[in-house]
């Protein structure tokens, strides 16, 4: 089965030869190699597999033949830029439009979920002649410049790090660990509430709100899930304000929320961001990604006189990659799947959440999943180094998953949409064992009041999988175990 080029020691070091030292890997102290893949599994060089839990780029499934074919075909037959006339931009549009509001009807069409970022803050800045933005804590949108600006989840990494003067942070609609939380009585209205103090901090001070911009689940800032009425009243104030709504769909859109198709939709019928960024699970793996707005938008755009070109969005392959995964979700019921799956798996959890002291909370939708572990339920206690324990247990049981928050203490399940009920089983069951082990090894009991003690402080501490140390923590163990992932009837992957 190996496609591997070099030894799997060769590897790593050429990638610390050439590769920047800021690209970080998965399980630094014991990256895996892998060389193949196909529907939820992963295959190392020497044949292992692995049940992937992470991967929502590869949406309908590592390799579904339905896309490869789709893309070698077009191949063959042409690729070229947009300049020229081509049935699969505008039948792919077309094919678009109709899974999204009406009057969301124009596509710009990118190549990476940074890039559609970035293209509506222009849109957004050009249609309201205005400078500042508002996001959320712990967003995350991209990795280009003017994103990281409107990126906490990155600039608060760095101790010296300056706020763009123009972007200003609103609170994280978080229910469990936020400033309003689910027994507050309207927290989706307090939060809103605190969008629109700031803009008229920002309007005392002469700026002017361009846009408002979220994650319509915010993934990287763990899993949370807007209270229902949040974004309709933001987007109230915002539009008053003259700005616009963007919604960033880039990890959650295309059916992963499983009651509809795109994530912002959760809000209710009466909702329509003004924007919506798409990429990641777009192409299932192809440099692809788009960006929806109205008409007046897009004509305010082109009164700037500049010419927008793209020299890759949009091309033929891509195009038609694009059609092939819408093309997939619908024959597979992938939509439908998520929603099956999904809560058949936040069921599965919830009952966890009965056993284990540790996990403080189960949200999500479909197949967007966050557990979050806290050693003291009522104080929140991060459980940060326990979190990379599980995560590290589980790899060493062939299942890849991963865990992100600002504590970086919230397990996250966004897997292939061809995810299923035996997955579920066997990645829950596994997580039982785990934390069993742990809740021992901490002396944690759902009757106690979950103390964290002194226990973690005597340890040495832990990496993360990407690295980083954390202090008064569990350490990882080196070695690995036997049994992974059984194969079990897939989808037509």
């Amino acid at each position: 089965m190996s496609a591997e080029k070099f030894e799997k020691s060769k590897t790593i070091e050429l990638r610390k030869k050439h590769v920047g030292p800021s690209c970080k890997i998965f399980f630094s102290h014991d990256p895996i190699k892998i060389v193949q893949a196909k529907g939820q599994y992963m295959y190392d060089e020497k044949g292992q597999c692995y049940l992937d839990c992470i991967n929502n780029v590869a949406h309908v499934g590592h390799c579904h033949p339905d896309v490869v074919k789709a893309a070698a075909q077009q191949m063959e037959l042409l690729n070229t830029n947009s300049r020229f006339l081509h049935d699969n931009l505008v039948f792919y549009a077309q094919r678009l439009q109709a899974t999204l509001p009406e009057k969301l009807s124009v596509c710009y069409f990118v190549n990476s979920g940074s890039e559609a970022n970035d293209l509506a803050l222009r849109l957004a800045r050009q249609y309201s002649g205005h400078k500042d933005i508002i996001t959320l804590e712990n967003a995350y949108h991209g990795h280009v410049s003017s994103l990281i600006d409107i990126s906490p989840y990155k600039f608060h990494q760095l101790s010296d790090a300056e706020q763009n003067q123009f972007v200003h942070v609103a609170p994280s609609p978080d229910v469990y660990r936020g400033k309003y939380r689910a027994d507050y009585s309207d927290p989706a209205t307090a939060y809103a509430n605190e969008v629109k103090a700031i803009i008229d901090t920002v309007h005392k001070k002469g700026g002017k709100i361009a846009a408002f911009i979220a994650e319509s689940l915010q993934s990287c800032g763990g899993q949370v899930i807007p209270p229902v009425g949040y974004f309709q009243q933001v987007a109230k104030h915002v539009h008053k304000a003259g700005g616009l709504f963007i919604a960033d769909e880039v990890q959650v859109g295309f059916g992963r929320v499983g009651t509809n198709f795109w994530a912002f939709q959760l809000q209710g019928e009466d909702f329509v961001p003004d924007i919506v960024t798409m990429g990641k699970p777009i192409g299932n793996g192809h440099p692809m990604s788009c960006v929806v707005t109205t008409r007046e938008v897009a004509e305010a755009f082109m009164s700037s006189g500049m010419e927008y070109f793209n020299t890759f969005g949009g091309n033929p392959v891509s195009c038609a990659i694009g059609l092939a995964v819408l093309d997939v979700i619908v024959k597979e019921d992938l939509q439908g799947n998520a929603l099956r799956v999904g809560q058949y798996l936040t069921n599965l959890l919830e009952k966890q959440k009965e056993k284990h002291p540790l996990i403080g909370d189960i949200r999500g939708c479909g197949l967007f999943v966050g557990v979050e572990l806290v050693k003291d339920r009522l104080k929140l206690t991060p459980a940060t180094a326990e979190a990379q324990e599980v995560i590290y247990k589980l790899k060493e049981q062939h299942i890849l998953l991963s865990a992100d928050g600002p504590h970086r203490n919230v397990l996250k399940f966004k897997p292939p949409m061809c995810f299923t009920m035996e997955d579920a089983d066997l990645v829950v069951e596994k997580i039982d064992l785990i934390l069993t082990e742990l809740d021992d090894a901490l002396g944690l009991k759902l009757s106690s009041t979950l103390n964290p003690g002194n226990e973690c402080s005597k340890m040495k501490m832990p990496t993360d999988e990407n690295g980083h140390q954390f202090p008064n923590g569990l350490v990882h163990s080196r070695g690995s175990s036997q049994g992974g992932p059984h194969q079990t009837k897939r989808l037509k992957t």
